[in-house]
C-alpha cells in the first residue's frame, strides 16, 4: 500500500503572509498521515508568476515535510494563457522549474501511473503546450497496463464535460475536448485538481473527478457564485494497492478559515492595463 496526500492552493509568500498561519497545522496533519508522497496541485505561491522570492520561500517550506513532494503549477505560479499581465511563458516556466522541478511529470506506484499535468499551458498555443501533449501521449502509451490517474491545477470542467467556456475557472473547451477524449479512450480512473478552493468528489462516464480543497483560504459566493462542492479547507488522501485505490477528501479542522474576499485588494491588488 502506498499512501499519497494531495494538498493544494497554499498561496505562500515571504512578504504577503496572509495565509501563512495555516502552514504549521497543515504540516502537523500531514505528519500524522505518514504519506509516502505529497502531491501539490498548484498555487503553491502567492505570486511566483512574478516573484522569484516566493518560489525560494516555498521550496524551503516544502523541503521541511520530510517526504518526497511533486508539484504542478497554478495560475499564480506560472501565469495563464493570454493573461494581460501574467501570460504563461518560457520565463515563468523556467522560474518554476528552477525551484520546484518539472511542471509535468509521471510517477509509477503499484499498478498505477500517476500523471501530473501543467493545466496552465492548455489553450496557450505555446510550444510547451504541444510538447506536453506529445509527452502525455507517450506516457499513456508506455503505461504497460497500469491504471491511470491525473493531477492538475485547473479542473477540466465545472458542471459538465460539454459546457461552454467557464473562463478563469476551468480548462478552455478546445483543449478540454482533446483531454476528455484521452480520458475516455484510456479509461482514466480519476482526475484530481485544485484551483477552485472547494471540495467535491463526483463521477462522470466512469471517471472520478476530485476537487482537492485549498489549505490556504476559501472564496465567498460573491466571487465564486453558484458552484458545486463545499468551501472546505483540507486535503485529499489516496491509497494505492495493486490496481485498486481509495480517495477521501478530508476537512482539516485545525486550519483557520480565511476568506480571500476580506484581503483580495491587499494580496492581489487590481492592475491598470
Amino acid at each position: 500500500m502506498h499512501r499519497v496526500v494531495q494538498i493544494s492552493d497554499t498561496h505562500l509568500s515571504p512578504t504577503k503572509q496572509h495565509f501563512a498561519c495555516n502552514w504549521e497545522p497543515l504540516t502537523g496533519w500531514l505528519a500524522g498521515q505518514q504519506p509516502d508522497l505529497v502531491i501539490h496541485t498548484g498555487d503553491v505561491t502567492v505570486d511566483g508568476a512574478d516573484l522569484d522570492d516566493d518560489f525560494a520561500h516555498c521550496n524551503v517550506l516544502l523541503g521541511t515535510l520530510g517526504v518526497p513532494v511533486l508539484s504542478i503549477p497554478g495560475n499564480h505560479d506560472v501565469g495563464e494563457a493570454y493573461h494581460p499581465h501574467q501570460p504563461v511563458n518560457d520565463e515563468r516556466l523556467s522560474r518554476w522549474r528552477e525551484h520546484l522541478g518539472e511542471d509535468f511529470w509521471v510517477r509509477d506506484l503499484e499498478g498505477w501511473r500517476l500523471i501530473g499535468l501543467n493545466s496552465m499551458l492548455f489553450g496557450s498555443d505555446e510550444a510547451e503546450e504541444e510538447r506536453q501533449l506529445a509527452w502525455l501521449d507517450r506516457q499513456i502509451g508506455e503505461a504497460d497496463g497500469r491504471r491511470l490517474g491525473w493531477f492538475l491545477h485547473r479542473p477540466l470542467f465545472i458542471e459538465s464535460p460539454a459546457e461552454d467556456d467557464k473562463g478563469y475557472w476551468s480548462v478552455p473547451p478546445r483543449p478540454r475536448a482533446h483531454l476528455l477524449d484521452l480520458v475516455r479512450k484510456h479509461d482514466v480512473a480519476f482526475v484530481a485538481s485544485g484551483h477552485l478552493h472547494r471540495a467535491h468528489d463526483f463521477a462522470v462516464d466512469g471517471t472520478r473527478y476530485i476537487w482537492g480543497p485549498s489549505a490556504g483560504f476559501v472564496v465567498g459566493p460573491e466571487m465564486q457564485p453558484g458552484m458545486a462542492g463545499s468551501a472546505t479547507l483540507g486535503a485529499v488522501t489516496y491509497g494505492f494497492e495493486g490496481r485498486d485505490y481509495t480517495a477521501e477528501v478530508h476537512e482539516i479542522t485545525a486550519l483557520k478559515t480565511l476568506w480571500i474576499d476580506d484581503v483580495i485588494h491587499e494580496v492581489y491588488p487590481p492592475r491598470v492595463a
